[in-house]
């Protein structure tokens, strides 16, 4: 995909297709005012039909419009002009793809970018512009026998600003963009793939793959690494898998080799069963995407090297299955952790802190500026805020403050949850120095309360992505959630160094 930005009437772009939105009221905006102006008002007299009302996801598409250079014209319904605020601005690109994909235009321009978003300026709004197609344009099919044949593909997508002063802006978003969009697609792949081809050993072979793309360090620690380093809480959960485990350690060398480095932690549960606390066999297959914390830290790093970010950032994966055989781990089992706590396993498919323990103890070892772990942990996470916002739990109220921002930046947003005293005092057991999970009913606070017993000597972030990380239903898939969110924090902390 082509993305570039262009100034000049927009009447006069050649192009397959040219989109420019409508308000609520049947009210142009203005670029789609300049086409009516040069039509004849071409356009006026189509929505004074009736055709299109302006409501907030509707779209018309109109074909060789006098005057116009564009083969086709795409109007799109923006809602209420007074609430046109990012949610609005980010659906109305979404549909526009949607129709877009009907056509069979090779290249397009679109102006919706031009449309003033609740303060944010141009070079978000193209940002948010490109990640819009690039996301519109995403198929996972490459598993399938014959991949779907649809009309003749989008190549080339034009951003029309009003002045040529906005360029320089534009295409640096567009940089941007693109990088992050390439995390996304990286994230979004190895979520979607079956748990029978990402396993723990393909995930390793991916890091590999990726350090000698982007020149990144790669260490795969086997099981008896892991036995040697104590992690006896990520060998628990491996036990009763046929597949070996792997702590995947990727480190993007950015800044000077002494510089205390960002390190990224996420969950890679490639199939969760629950083992011998099993799961329902509803929509079993869905557990496939508890590895996607695992997929956000191959896609942050991929999108920071594309931006060249003068930082060092660490990605640790522990990668394993949870699976119910003979030698699995039971109820009632007591483990020791790399940090030397003991955990005393009261349900087994409350696996992933029991896994991330380990790892964040071993994030430790680097002694770094900050550590953010990212991890399908908990349902109700998704009870307490849905897809709509990641939960974030943290022990450094700057550090949250940092991630807050990016998320609120690239919108792919966060909340803070608390992470107060009470909810530690659920963690109480009477055979180990804590159990996997609480004494009363287990909440995702009294989760990453878990975690915190292992992040002493850091600043440090959880982010529970159970609610974003995928999609169910007609559009079951990873969505590639918290990547976007991950590298504008990164890129914040980047260009923070570069200041001082």
């Amino acid at each position: 995909m082509e993305f570039s930005v262009n100034c000049g009437s927009p009447e006069q772009q050649r192009t397959g297709c040219i989109v420019v939105g409508v308000y609520e009221g049947r009210k142009l905006s203005p670029p789609a005012v300049e086409l009516d102006t040069a039509s004849a008002h071409a356009l006026d007299d189509v929505i004074r039909r009736g055709d299109l009302e302006g409501e907030l996801g509707t779209t018309l598409l109109l074909h060789a419009l006098p005057k116009i250079a564009s083969e086709r014209v795409l109007l799109v319904g923006l809602g209420p002009e007074r609430e046109f605020l990012e949610g609005s601005y980010r659906k109305s690109l979404s549909c526009a793809m949607d129709t877009l994909r009907t056509t069979g235009a090779a290249e397009a321009t679109i102006c919706l970018n031009e449309l003033p978003v609740n303060g944010r300026d141009g070079g978000w709004k193209i940002e948010q512009a490109v990640l819009a197609v690039m996301e519109g344009m995403y198929r996972f099919d490459k598993l399938k026998s014959k991949p779907s044949q649809g009309r003749r593909a989008l190549g080339k997508v034009v951003f029309h600003v009003a002045h040529r002063s906005e360029a320089e802006e534009g295409e640096a978003a567009i940089h941007r963009a693109v990088a992050i969009g390439e995390g996304i697609v990286v994230a979004k792949d190895l979520g979607n793939m079956p748990a029978n081809l990402c396993t723990p050993a393909y995930l390793a072979d991916q890091a590999r793959e990726a350090g000698q793309r982007h020149g990144f360090e790669v260490k795969v620690l086997e099981r008896d690494d892991m036995e040697k380093l104590g992690m006896g809480g990520f060998l628990a959960v491996a036990r009763g898998s046929r597949q070996p485990p792997k702590l995947i350690v990727m480190e993007y060398r950015g800044a000077e080799r002494d510089a205390q480095p960002v390190a990224l932690v996420g969950k890679g549960i490639t199939f969760d069963t629950g083992g011998i606390s099993i799961k329902p066999a509803s929509e079993l297959d869905e557990m496939k995407f508890d590895m996607c914390g695992a997929a956000s830290v191959f896609g942050a790093l991929h999108a920071a090297a594309l931006m060249k970010l003068p930082l060092n950032v660490v990605g640790i994966i522990p990668a394993t299955e949870n699976m119910p055989d003979g030698n699995a781990i039971k109820p009632g089992d007591v483990v020791t952790t790399m940090s030397g706590q003991t955990v005393e396993i009261l349900d087994t498919d409350a696996e992933g802190r029991v896994v991330l323990c380990d790892a964040l103890t071993y994030a430790g070892k680097y002694n770094p500026a900050a550590v953010v772990d990212i991890a399908t942990l908990t349902g109700e996470i998704v009870s307490a805020l849905g897809d709509v916002a990641s939960g974030m739990f943290s022990n450094d109220d700057a550090l949250a403050r940092e991630v807050l921002e990016a998320g609120e930046e690239a919108w792919d947003r966060a909340w803070q949850m608390p992470l107060w005293d009470e909810y530690q005092d659920a963690l109480k057991s009477s055979f180990a120095d804590l159990p996997n999970i609480g004494s009363r009913a287990d909440c995702a606070p009294v989760a990453a309360c878990f975690l915190s017993r292992f992040t002493n000597g850091y600043a440090w972030v959880h982010l529970d992505i159970a609610g974003t990380a995928s999609k169910s239903g007609a559009d079951k898939g990873a969505t590639g959630r918290p990547v976007a969110l991950l590298a504008h924090f990164l890129a914040a902390r980047a260009d923070k160094r570069r200041r001082c």
